[in-house]
């Protein structure tokens, strides 16, 4: 084997593809305990394929030497992965892992240069560096710690096991190409959405849904069903549906969602689809709970609606309108309402267009009516009101007055405020209606609150608004947690990618500077100390962010040891400002360190240097926030400590467990009210120059010694403070 000079101890560049794989057979022959590889989904054909590679890699393993591979194992390279597992000890899975490089116990290779899928890359960095190597096998013990098996995921493919998951798809052509994947697998769909949702399907999706009808006339599924408000203007694109076989039912008044559930899975969108245009976004999943209850909602829909046929009948012969009045009289409506409920044998149903509206019903006597009903007739009432903050202590005023059994027969619901409308529904026993717009909410007596009202007895109608009511009243809850997973998930998706756009800079910034200065030390031998120096700062730098990567992951799986020791915490936060202010003495603010008692100790059993790192990331945060501000006249950070007893030692009167206060009060900028909510989670930040894990990191090493962290703007409008608590040890 033709070998290639490497240095003793340093970082060097390789360039072409000969040498490269002469690097790679240097690396695993010099290997003695462990080679570990991460690489991406076009590197195992490689090993297999490449004589010179496997035959490297068995006579590594032949040595004792153990393997460990992870890569992301997809159908295009299964069998070349299944080869790989008789090479290598353990081969692991990560999705979407872009990564390619391999550490022994004393070195590192990696390619840093853009290579040809299927073709060994034309430049590797080579180094033996140990903070490099160490730095990098942190990174490796990451991807490793969350990967699955090779097996799993074999298996996964092979038997084509779908994860459970729920995610958010924001880009149009992708909301497309998913509904369509969606579609196609599908044997049977259930669809219910409005005409700007038919448009939209008619324009990007209707061969996917002609499959599904195609199947079921093949005898291979269930068909397809759809749920939509058929009126004059869609008329001719219903009947086009209804042509294609796709059955269809009319209902008045939709959920305020837009929903197709296959057997598989939900695609979801939370607001209205115009023009015919794509969704501007879409949640999907194939959670068993989100499966279970969009089919239990399709379901009560697709029993209360209208046969399309029986709805374009009545649309063309001119009927649809029939057993409807319009009543302009509020006296006159409000009156016939209170006959309709006295009249109930079973079922009363009351959808509420505001809270106010409840008030008043309450004070005009329309409540009392609602409990005479259940009184004579046995009758169940069902009230849906949109929340506000009264709503709850006027609920349960309401609830007092009735005796148990009563109470079961009175159930009263919120929904969320957004949900609120123009319009008030009372529903006699699913025979008749009545609706009234709503004119003037600020009045006191509904008389002069309501407009024209409209009361019918038709069956179409009456049931379109039993659907509207029993779809809120199911989604009362769901609804809102649905509205805060999607939430949730658009900022997790932002944070993330703001993170990750974070950690690239960070990453990418020093290792091009490690990269440059290896290349150029030869070059340049008479700037070789200068360029070790620039070499030792940036691996410094990216020790600091993957050791916070590393950290991340020890918080959040529970596992961060602490090497607790009893010390001084005065004279700890006098060395770090020492070391701070000797480390940026061309700074020009001033740094004042006031102690509860700045002659007795407050000894504190906890891991010296974990709380150094907290104090010391506090204190640069102060530092740089406060060297942001225009007005440099009065640049000051104040550090003080206070002890004080704990809230349960004040209500046992003891006084020997008590716990020190630490705050940083600086004068900076403040905290930008953007990230204030989440300060202390993942990925918060609005800077260019940090990670964002910094405060995460600082918040998991103070609860583990059971403390608290936390931080507020200062009330004087300048700057912000940022406290945390440890236990303290009593010196009696």
């Amino acid at each position: 084997m033709t070998r290639i000079p490497l240095p003793n101890e340093g970082t060097q560049i390789l360039y072409g593809q000969e040498n490269v794989v002469v690097a790679v057979l240097q690396f695993t022959s010099k290997a003695n305990i462990k080679i570990d590889a991460c690489v991406d989904y076009t590197r195992p054909l490689l090993a297999i394929e490449i004589e010179e590679l496997k035959k490297a890699f068995l006579d590594a393993r032949s040595r004792g030497v153990r393997l460990r591979y992870v890569t992301e194992i997809t159908k295009g390279n299964i069998l070349y992965c299944k080869e790989l597992m008789k090479i290598v000890n353990e081969l692991r899975h990560i999705e979407g892992i872009k990564g390619n490089f391999y550490i022994s116990e004393t070195e590192y290779l990696a390619p840093s240069a853009t290579h040809e899928k299927g073709k060994p890359a034309s430049q590797t960095i080579y180094s033996n560096v140990e903070e490099i190597v160490e730095h990098q096998q942190y990174v490796f013990d990451s991807f490793w710690n969350r990967a699955i098996s090779a097996q799993q995921r074999i298996r996964e493919i092979e038997e084509e096991i779908v994860p459970v998951r729920t995610r958010i798809v924001e880009n149009q052509d992708e909301i497309i190409t998913e509904i369509k994947r969606k579609n196609n697998s599908a044997d049977k769909l259930s669809v219910c959405t409005g005409f700007g949702g038919m448009q939209m399907s008619y324009n990007y999706l209707f061969d996917s849904y002609q499959k599904i009808v195609n199947k079921r006339k093949e005898g291979r599924g269930d068909g397809l069903r759809w749920i939509t408000t058929i009126y004059k203007e869609n008329l001719n694109l219903v009947k086009v549906f209804l042509e294609t076989g796709i059955e269809m039912r009319h209902i008045k008044n939709l959920p305020p969602l837009s929903f197709g559930i296959s057997e598989k899975e939900v695609a979801i969108t939370i607001g209205n689809i115009e023009g015919g245009n794509a969704s501007q976004s879409l949640l999907i999943s194939n959670e068993p709970s989100y499966l279970n209850h969009f089919n239990s909602l399709f379901e009560e829909l697709w029993n209360d609606g209208v046969d399309a046929k029986d709805r374009i009948r009545d649309i063309e012969e001119g009927t649809e309108s029939a057993n409807i009045e319009i009543i302009e009289n509020p006296r006159e409506s409000i009156k016939l309402a209170y006959h309709l409920i006295k009249s109930a044998e079973k079922e009363v149903l009351v959808l509420l267009s505001t809270a106010n509206t409840f008030r008043r019903q309450v004070h005009m006597g329309g409540i009392d009516i609602l409990r005479e009903a259940i009184a004579e007739h046995a009758v169940n009432v069902r009230i849906l009101v949109p929340f506000d903050e009264q709503i709850n202590q006027t609920m349960q005023e309401i609830s007092s007055a009735y005796d148990q059994k009563q109470q079961k027969q009175l159930e009263i619901r919120t929904v969320d405020k957004s949900l609120e409308t123009r319009i008030t529904i009372i529903i006699n026993d699913r025979k008749e209606a009545m609706i009234w717009e709503l004119k003037d909410d600020t009045k006191d007596d509904s008389y002069e609150a309501v407009g024209v009202a409209t009361y019918s007895n038709s069956k179409s109608v009456v049931l379109s608004y039993v659907s509207i009511f029993e779809s809120l009243w199911k989604q009362s809850e769901l609804y809102q947690k649905l509205n805060e997973l999607y939430e949730h998930l658009k900022l997790h998706n932002k944070m993330q990618k703001e993170f990750i756009n974070i950690a690239a800079h960070e990453l990418r910034t020093p290792t091009q500077a490690i990269l440059g200065y290896a290349d150029l030390i030869e070059s340049h031998p008479e700037k070789r100390d200068e360029m070790i120096q620039a070499l030792s700062r940036n691996a410094t730098r990216l020790q600091k962010l993957t050791t916070g990567i590393l950290d991340v992951s020890r918080i959040e799986s529970q596992t961060l040891k602490l090497h607790k020791e009893k010390f001084n915490i005065n004279e700890k936060i006098k060395d770090i400002v020492n070391d701070i202010k000797k480390s940026n003495e061309d700074h020009i603010i001033k740094i004042i360190v006031a102690a509860a008692d700045p002659v007795r100790p407050i000894i504190v059993e906890a891991d010296k240097i974990r709380i150094y790192e907290v104090i010391s990331n506090l204190l640069s945060n102060a530092i740089k926030f406060t060297e942001k501000r225009d007005d440099k006249s009065n640049n000051t950070i104040l550090i003080s400590t206070t002890v004080k007893s704990k809230e349960r030692n004040k209500k046992e009167n003891n006084d020997n467990d008590n716990e020190v206060v630490i705050s940083i009060k600086d004068t900076g900028t403040g905290i930008d009210p953007d990230i204030q909510d989440r300060l202390f989670t993942k990925f918060a930040t609005k800077s260019h120059t940090g990670s964002g894990l910094g405060l995460f990191i600082s918040k998991g090493i103070i609860e583990a010694h059971g403390g608290q962290i936390w931080a507020q703007n200062n009330t004087d409008g300048n700057g912000a403070t940022f406290s945390f608590s440890l236990p303290i040890i009593s010196d009696r």
